[in-house]
């Protein structure tokens, strides 16, 4: 969605209480959860899928699937058990702490067949029952390691998948071992090295080549604004082909699923450099400096070695590092939230509390979360592991925080709602958005766009460059092709802001949201902005979604769709391909590439799994909600294919034509 990806440039980790180390993506997405599926910027209501390697933390959306990289430095034994079994700093101490971690509940699938994908081998055990938290496929191989929530679901799908057929293969299944942690192995990598006199190796283990020499600044701008050197147009060119090349492998995945497309599909490559459908210009960022409002940072030991440092990353955790560095230097960041954490780095500097530690699972300081808004109002949220703190301890470092923010030093950061958040560790696999304590001030911040007015609660979704939100949902009502007898559903609709945006053009609108916070403050929002004619439903999109579209009786029907990174899940697509009088659908989509089997998935041929008459896609534009990184959001227009509108054609015909 795009409302939700941390995208500190874009989508990012969510800060989610688990023993397993965490592992940051992407500086350009920062931690923390975030009402779209940490979605880095998205809004909630779907399962999501990331990259990574492991050991990762377990997502906050459950069920959430992770396709992962690389697999190496197993333990010796399964199940963990090893020669580092009684060592607190061993490599799999991990898992011998009370705490949830699927890596403890993981089996190889062998004998796979070949050229599978994620999608395919998530598909396939669904289909069986089978509900896995992590998918691990490595290239072209034919074995995957697949992770579950607990020994249950483990040993059910060891029974059901053994000996099993698929496309010609019989399956093998056996118990796998956990993934070492990577900052202690590291450690013990270079205190092997040491001990044996050979130098330390200091090329990152991401393969970036980063001069030690460098100043901080240089290479904290290179972690989380990638394309801070490059000019503003050229980093709109590679935008945009990026956007080209999902479009092109997009035609190609219609005409391998959707025979009866070829002849409309060959016209359109002919017409639009070997893509399904028309891509527009490129839409840009009125800000390219300064233009994120919501902002996490990470606690911890400073790359220059000063203790308790509020900033960004500089490495990854799977690379071995923790160092974190200030933000004053960066570019994306407003001078704002700069402030304040600058603020907030002064005061836990004065506390006896310790940062916390990824790897040993003790100290307090995690993370701060700055929101800005145009109104001029501030939110920040505290994220605090209690240990094992008094309410007595708790409540004193509560007034301290407020009295330091509101009377005290911290007053001239101009904080306007500052909350408190417990993020103990996490010990099962289910997670919900953790409750803010309000310290000071109000409970929410308010923010203006298109004219309109936006309540904001801390854990929900708004998209994260207001200004050019403005341009990308222009363009969504635009592209709608709405009119007063229109009915449109807002599938993943955050604090209800593109429906808000469009409800006065409309008959009806209907939001869908997964996080409680969000739907309370789109009603508000709504009622705020006058408008009678719009209602939002609370729930998982695929749980919600075919009721609500089922009980629609408009026959002008359209569906905008902002969904987490990983798309929509299936149900919502067969749901939508069902209802055949919904005849055209927006997609935005802040990572294309993970919303392929979507897009797929709406133009592929019925069967009998896929009901109803397919999409096409016939207009496509990237906006640029994300200067300086490489993270953009993709609109794409499906209109229904009708056969009947020409029924001497072999060409099938949208709706429009």
């Amino acid at each position: 969605m795009a409302d939700a990806a941390v995208d500190t440039t874009t989508p990012t980790d969510s800060l989610i209480p688990e023993p397993e180390p965490m592992v940051e993506h992407n500086q350009q997405d920062q931690p923390v959860s975030e009402g779209k599926g940490g979605g880095g910027e998205e809004g909630g209501g779907g399962s999501s899928q990331t990259d990574s390697s492991v050991p990762m933390k377990d997502s906050g959306t459950a069920p959430e699937l992770v396709a992962v990289q690389n697999q190496e430095d197993q333990p010796p034994a399964a199940e963990g058990k090893g020669e580092d079994d009684g060592s607190s700093s061993g490599v799999y101490r991990y898992i011998k702490e009370d705490l949830f971690t699927s890596e403890i509940f993981k089996v190889e699938i062998q004998n796979l067949p070949r050229y599978i994908g994620f999608n395919d081998l998530k598909k396939f055990l669904n289909k069986h029952g089978l509900n896995p938290h992590k998918i691990k496929l490595i290239g072209r191989q034919t074995f995957a390691f697949v992770t579950f929530k607990n020994k249950e679901e483990r040993d059910k799908a060891m029974k059901l998948v053994h000996g099993m057929q698929w496309k010609g293969k019989v399956l093998s299944v056996r118990l796998a071992k956990p993934k070492a942690d990577p900052i202690v192995r590291k450690r013990r990598q270079d205190e092997g090295a040491v001990d044996s006199g050979q130098p330390v190796c200091k090329r990152p283990a991401d393969g970036q080549d980063v001069e030690d020499d460098e100043p901080l600044s240089i290479q904290i701008a290179n972690a989380v604004t990638p394309l801070w050197k490059v000019p503003y147009e050229e980093q709109l060119r590679r935008k945009e082909q990026e956007v080209e090349a999902v479009l092109q492998t997009l035609a190609r995945e219609i005409g391998n699923n959707n025979k009866a497309m070829l002849p409309w599909l060959f016209v359109q490559k002919e017409k639009n450099k070997n893509m399904c459908c028309p891509l527009e210009a490129i839409r840009q960022s009125p800000l390219q400096t300064e233009y994120r409002n919501k902002c996490e940072f990470v606690i911890g030991t400073g790359a220059d070695g000063e203790d308790k440092t509020v900033g960004f990353r500089l490495g990854k955790y799977k690379g071995g590092s923790c160092a974190v560095v200030s933000p004053s230097d960066t570019i994306h960041i407003p001078k704002e939230a700069k402030r304040v954490v600058q603020a907030f780095q002064q005061y836990i500097r004065t506390t006896p509390y310790a940062v916390y530690s990824p790897e040993t699972y003790e100290g307090h300081w995690r993370q701060l979360t700055v929101r800005t808004s145009r109104t001029n109002q501030i939110m920040a949220m505290v994220f605090f592991n209690p240990q094992k703190l008094s309410e007595e301890e708790i409540k004193s470092l509560k007034d301290s925080l407020r009295q330091y923010f509101t009377d005290g030093e911290g007053k001239d950061s101009g904080i306007t709602s500052l909350h408190f958040v417990r993020i103990g560790q996490r010990t099962s696999a289910g997670t919900e958005d953790l409750p803010c304590e309000l310290v000071a001030g109000d409970e929410w911040i308010h923010e203006e766009l298109l004219g309109l007015k936006f309540r904001i609660s801390p854990h929900s979704f708004f998209q994260t460059n207001t200004l050019a939100a403005e341009v990308l949902y222009s363009a969504v009502g635009e592209w709608a092709q709405l009119d007063h007898e229109s009915t449109v559903l807002d599938v993943c609709c955050g604090t209800g802001t593109i429906g808000i945006s469009l409800a006065k053009r409309v008959k009806k609108v209907i939001g869908i949201e997964l996080c409680q916070e969000a739907v309370e403050d789109a009603k508000v929002n709504a009622e705020a902005n006058g408008l009678t004619n719009i209602e939002f439903h609370c729930g998982k999109a695929e749980d919600i979604f075919p009721t609500v579209l089922n009980a629609v009786v408009s026959p002008n029907v359209t569906a905008i769709v902002d969904p987490p990174r990983a798309g929509l899940h299936s149900k919502v697509i067969l749901a939508i391909r069902r209802a055949e009088h919904l005849k055209r659908l927006v997609y935005v989509a802040c990572n294309a590439k993970a919303a392929m089997n979507n897009f797929v998935d709406l133009c592929r041929a019925p069967s009998n799994r896929v009901r109803g008459n397919p999409f096409r896609p016939v207009r496509a534009m990237a906006v640029d909600l994300f200067p300086q990184t490489m993270h953009c959001e993709t609109i794409l227009l499906f209109e229904r294919v009708d056969y009947s509108a020409n029924a001497n054609s072999t060409e099938p015909q949208t709706t429009e034509n």
